[in-house]
C-alpha cells in the first residue's frame, strides 16, 4: 500500500443517518465515489462473478433477482431488487446478524457514480462500534475496486492482509476511523460517545480489543 493515505481515503463521501426500520432503531452507512469509467462496467465489475474476487473476494451463488450468495470468509445473504446497470440490493447476513445494502450507480460528466449503503438495526455492536466497524471494510473494497478499475488489476489478497499489519496499513485504519467519526458526529451523534466508539473499532483491527469486547460485525 502507498504511503500517500489521502490518496486513498480522500475520494469517497461518507454519511451517517439514523431513523427506525421495521419499529427498532436503525443506522445506515452511506459511501459515494466517483470512477472514471462508465456505468455498464462499473456494473459489471460489481456483480461480475468473475470480476468481483479480482477487488473483494470470491463469491458463490446465484447473482440475480432472488438469488442467494456467500462471500468467502465475509457475508452471505439474498438478492432483494437487481435494475442493471443502474441499481441492485441485498441483505447482508454476517456473523448472526442481518443488515442491507443497496448500491445505486449514476453517469455523471463521461464517469460513473457509486452510492453504496448499508443499513443495520441499531444492537449492542452499534453501541459499541458506530460506523466504522462496516465503514473501514468498505474503504478498503472501495480502494481495491478503484485500482480494479483503474488499471484491470488484480487484487492480491494476501499481500492486502499483511500489509493491514504494516505502518501503512495502520494508519490507513486510523485515517478512515477517523473520518467515519466525523460522519458520526455530523450525523447527530455525541462527540465524545463518537470518539469512544472510533477508538474501540481501530483498536478492535489492530486486536488490540480485551476479549469481552463483542466483535464488531457486518462490514466487508
Amino acid at each position: 500500500m502507498e504511503s500517500d493515505i489521502a490518496a486513498f481515503l480522500g475520494p469517497v463521501d461518507r454519511a451517517m443517518r439514523s431513523f427506525t426500520k421495521e419499529g427498532k432503531p436503525a443506522s445506515a452507512v452511506t459511501l459515494t465515489r466517483l470512477y472514471n469509467t462508465r456505468v455498464e462496467d462499473l456494473c459489471d465489475a460489481l456483480t461480475s462473478k468473475a470480476r468481483i474476487p479480482r477487488w473483494f473476494a470470491a463469491i458463490e451463488g446465484e447473482l440475480k433477482l432472488g438469488g442467494a450468495y456467500q462471500i468467502k470468509g465475509n457475508a452471505g445473504g439474498t438478492i432483494t431488487a437487481c435494475t442493471p446497470p443502474t441499481h441492485f440490493a441485498a441483505t447482508w447476513e454476517f456473523g448472526g446478524a442481518v443488515s442491507w445494502i443497496e448500491v445505486t450507480l449514476a453517469s455523471e460528466g463521461g464517469n460513473a457514480r457509486l452510492a453504496l449503503e448499508q443499513t443495520a438495526i441499531r444492537e449492542d455492536h452499534w453501541t459499541q462500534f458506530g460506523p466504522g466497524a462496516v465503514g473501514i471494510g468498505w474503504d478498503l473494497g472501495l480502494m481495491g475496486l478503484g485500482q480494479h478499475i483503474a488499471s484491470a488489476a488484480t487484487s492480491d489478497h494476501a499481500a492486502l492482509e499483511a500489509c493491514m499489519g504494516s505502518e501503512d496499513g495502520k494508519t490507513f485504519m486510523r485515517g478512515s476511523s477517523e473520518l467515519w467519526r466525523a460522519a458520526d458526529v455530523a450525523g447527530g451523534e455525541d462527540p465524545a460517545a463518537a470518539r469512544a466508539r472510533s477508538d474501540r473499532t481501530i483498536a478492535f483491527f489492530r486486536g488490540e480489543v480485551p476479549p469481552d469486547v463483542t466483535h464488531p460485525g457486518a462490514g466487508s
